[in-house]
């Protein structure tokens, strides 16, 4: 029954169709949020949701009898765990925001179904420490600026620029790139003109540099992923062609047997 049951567990049919359930679920959520449709159908998007749940425990339920204590040696595991206990324990509490909380993320079990995904999201997690350090030099650099901007320009624009504080919520604004020409930089160049050189600058080096620093190092990790896979799977085509010419080579053992064995009958 345990074989069986892992058998279903590790299916593609069956990881499609909690795929589906989770689709269906996150159409649900959205579909509450107009006061029409769940004053209409309130009871019956309620009905659906129970089930989805129902289905979604079922599948814990049935990974743990599977798996036992290996379940929880996977992170994604233990975040659908969470989810879905969390969900259940606050199905019928007084915290209905916190139960909103969690029906929402279901949703995000979508990464840990999806395969690439979840690559995605572990390329991710593994660049935090090169934008952990990404951030702490952006970080100086939003300083150096800030104090800058604010000894430049705090008495053209105080109101971006009166303070340290101001200086810096104007520079993550033009970090941005969110109307800062219009609303930031163009007041301030019509009375400072060399100007444009501490806004291009910073875009440069802060938005252009820093980012694609991040993306790049993203990628480089999904890339180190992709070969890994791509080693695994060559690792294991080998084993099958090895496990094929083994067999093929104990047919031929056994046809060598049945021809010495024909030929001492004969004698």
């Amino acid at each position: 029954m345990k074989e069986s049951l892992k058998r279903i567990v590790e299916s593609a049919r069956f990881n499609t169709f909690i795929t589906v359930l989770i689709l269906i679920n996150a159409l649900l959520v959205g579909l509450e949020t107009y006061p029409s449709i769940a004053e209409n159908y309130g009871s019956w998007l309620l009905m659906l949701d129970i089930i989805i749940l129902a289905f979604f425990a079922l599948e814990i339920f049935a990974k743990l009898f599977v798996y036992r204590a290996k379940f929880f040696g996977n992170a994604w595991n233990n975040f659908d765990f969470i989810i879905v206990v969390g969900s259940l324990i606050l199905y019928n509490s007084p915290f209905i925001s916190v139960l909103r909380i969690f029906r929402v993320l279901r949703v995000l079990r979508t990464v840990s179904t999806i395969p690439s995904l979840r690559r995605v999201v572990t390329a991710l997690f593994m660049a935090i420490p090169t934008i952990t350090s990404v951030i702490l030099l952006m970080s100086i650099i939003f300083y150096v600026y800030a104090v800058i901007g604010t000894f430049f320009y705090a008495d053209i624009e105080p109101e971006y620029f009166g303070d340290l504080g101001l200086s810096l919520i104007s520079l993550f604004q033009i970090f941005t790139l969110e109307s800062w020409a219009s609303g930031i930089f163009r007041p301030v160049f019509e009375s400072e003109p060399w100007s444009w050189l501490y806004f291009i600058s910073f875009i440069v080096v802060s938005t252009f540099l820093m980012i694609n620093l991040i993306v790049g190092e993203i990628v480089n990790n999904a890339q180190k992923i992709s070969d890994e896979i791509d080693k695994e799977t060559a690792e294991l085509e080998g084993i099958k062609e090895d496990t094929s010419e083994i067999e093929d080579l104990r047919k031929e053992v056994g046809e060598l047997k049945s021809m010495i064995q024909t030929l001492v009958d004969r004698k």
